[in-house]
C-alpha cells in the first residue's frame, strides 16, 4: 500500500485525510502544532461559521479570486454535502442570517471533534509537534518530476508517493499559519501570486475613529470608492469603529476589493440611513428640528445617530453643540443631510496580514489540475485550502473551499492509488 501524506492540520487536510483513507490508504497526516484544527478552533468567533447553506450556484458570488477554478472541486462536494458530513458524525447544525452555518452549540470544538473521530475511524495517522521542512522529489529524463516523501524538520525523511500540502496561508500566524508551504512550492517551481491580507480591517487617520472607538453600527450601507470616484464596493450590513480605523463584516467583505494600493487611493462612504432618501431624510430632519425647536443641537443628533458620534457630526458641521435647533440653518441642515448620508472616510491601507481571516495569494491555480488538485509540474503533489491563490467573502465561504478543494485531493490521491 503506498503512502499519502498530508502537510497540515487544518480543514482542508483533516477532511483530505478521512476521504483518502476510507478509500483505502495510508494516509500520514503532518501539523505542526500541538493540536489540530487551531484555526478552526477561533472561526466564526469560536463559533467556526463552518459553510453557508444558500443554493449551491450562488456560492460562486462570493469567491473573490479565481471562482472557475472551483467549479469541479465545488459541485464535486458541495455545501450540502459538508452539511451532511457533520450531520452524520453526529454535530447538530443551525443556519443564521446571511445563511451562515453553525454547529448548533456554538462551540468550534465540536466540529473539530467530528473531523478526528472520522479520521481515527478511517485509520489516518496523526503526527502533532511534526513541522516539514522540505518535499522529496526525483525526476527521471523527459518526465515531469515525482514526489517521494518529506523532510522533518529535525531531518527525518519520511517515504510517500503522494503528498498534500494544505498548510493555509500566512494570516493568524500564531495558529502555524506561517507562509511555509509558500516556500515549499516555490522551491518545486511553483508560481506564488503575490500573498496579502483579505478580509482585513482597514486603517484611517481621520480622528473621528478614535472617538468613536468600539461604535457598532448596524444597517448601514457601507460604499468604498476609489481615487477616479469609482465604485469598487458597495454592501448592507454592520461595522465597527476602532482606535487605528474601521472593522466589522462590511469593511473585512470591502478590504477584499482594495487590493491595489500602490496604484490608487481609496475612501469610505457610510449611508447612516439607507432605509430612507434623501428626500424622506430631509422631511425628518425638518420634523426633528420644529419638535425639539428649543433643544440644544446635541439633543437633537441623538435622536438621529448613536452618542459617540454626536461629538464628530458637531465637529464636522462645525456648530456649537448647544445651538438651538430653532438657529440652525437651512445650508447647515442640508450639510447634516448630506454627513447622514455619506459619512466620509479616508482609508490608508489594511491592517498587517497577521491580523487577516484569509490570505489572498499563493500557489498560481493554473498551475494546479482544478478537477483533483494535482500539480501539474510534480507528479504525486496536492494543494488544497487558503495555500492556493483562492479566497472569498465572510460567511463561511472560505472553509467550502478548504472543504471542497480537501476532499477532492482526498479522493483524487486514493483513485490514483487503485489504478496503480
Amino acid at each position: 500500500m503506498k503512502r499519502f501524506l498530508i502537510i497540515g492540520g487544518g480543514a482542508a487536510g483533516m477532511l483530505a485525510s478521512v476521504y483518502a483513507a476510507r478509500n483505502g490508504m495510508e494516509v500520514h497526516l503532518f501539523e505542526q502544532n500541538e493540536k489540530l484544527g487551531k484555526k478552526l478552533f477561533i472561526t466564526g468567533k469560536g463559533r467556526c461559521n463552518f459553510t453557508n447553506g444558500c443554493a449551491t450556484d450562488e456560492l460562486f458570488e462570493s469567491f473573490i479570486t479565481n471562482p472557475r477554478f472551483l467549479y469541479s472541486a465545488v459541485y464535486g462536494y458541495t455545501n450540502y454535502d459538508v452539511i451532511d458530513f457533520f450531520e452524520t458524525a453526529g454535530v447538530k447544525t443551525k443556519m443564521e442570517r446571511g445563511g451562515r452555518m453553525f454547529p448548533l452549540s456554538d462551540h468550534s470544538s465540536d466540529i473539530i471533534r467530528a473531523l478526528e473521530q472520522q479520521m481515527k475511524k478511517a485509520g489516518v495517522k496523526i503526527h502533532l509537534g511534526s513541522r516539514v521542512k522540505r518535499l522529496l522529489v526525483e525526476k527521471e529524463e523527459d518526465e515531469n518530476a515525482r514526489i517521494t516523501g518529506i523532510q522533518l524538520d529535525n531531518g527525518e525523511k519520511i517515504r510517500g508517493e503522494q503528498v498534500l500540502v494544505a498548510t493555509g496561508g500566512n494570516s493568524y500566524p500564531s495558529t502555524g499559519s506561517t507562509g511555509d508551504g509558500y516556500r515549499i512550492a516555490g522551491e518545486l517551481g511553483h508560481t506564488i501570486v503575490a500573498p496579502h491580507g483579505s478580509l482585513v480591517p482597514l486603517v484611517s487617520e481621520d480622528t473621528c475613529c478614535g472617538i468613536m472607538q468600539g461604535l457598532a453600527l448596524k444597517n448601514v450601507q457601507l460604499t468604498a470608492v476609489n481615487e477616479k470616484k469609482k465604485t469598487v464596493f458597495s454592501e448592507f450590513g454592520e461595522m465597527l469603529f476602532t482606535h487605528f480605523g474601521v472593522s466589522g463584516p462590511l469593511v473585512l467583505s470591502a478590504s477584499a476589493h482594495l487590493r491595489d494600493w500602490d496604484k490608487h487611493t481609496y475612501s469610505l462612504s457610510i449611508d447612516l440611513k439607507p432605509a430612507l432618501s434623501e428626500e424622506k431624510l430631509e422631511e425628518r430632519l425638518l420634523r426633528e428640528l420644529r419638535e425639539q425647536s428649543n433643544r440644544n443641537m446635541e439633543n437633537v443628533l441623538l435622536s438621529l445617530v448613536p452618542t459617540s458620534m454626536v461629538p464628530v457630526l458637531c465637529t464636522r458641521l462645525h456648530i456649537d453643540p448647544e445651538l438651538k435647533a430653532n438657529s440652525f440653518k437651512k445650508e447647515q441642515r442640508r450639510a447634516l443631510l448630506q454627513e447622514l448620508k455619506h459619512f466620509t472616510l479616508s482609508v490608508s491601507g489594511p491592517r498587517p496580514v497577521a491580523e487577516a481571516i484569509v490570505t489572498s495569494g499563493g500557489v498560481k491555480v493554473g498551475e494546479v489540475n482544478p478537477g483533483t488538485m494535482e500539480s501539474k509540474l510534480i507528479t504525486g503533489l496536492y494543494f488544497a485550502g487558503e495555500i492556493l491563490d483562492v479566497d472569498a467573502y465572510t460567511g463561511g465561504f472560505n472553509l467550502q473551499i478548504a472543504w471542497s478543494t480537501g476532499r477532492a485531493a482526498g479522493l483524487a490521491a486514493a483513485e490514483e492509488e487503485g489504478e496503480r
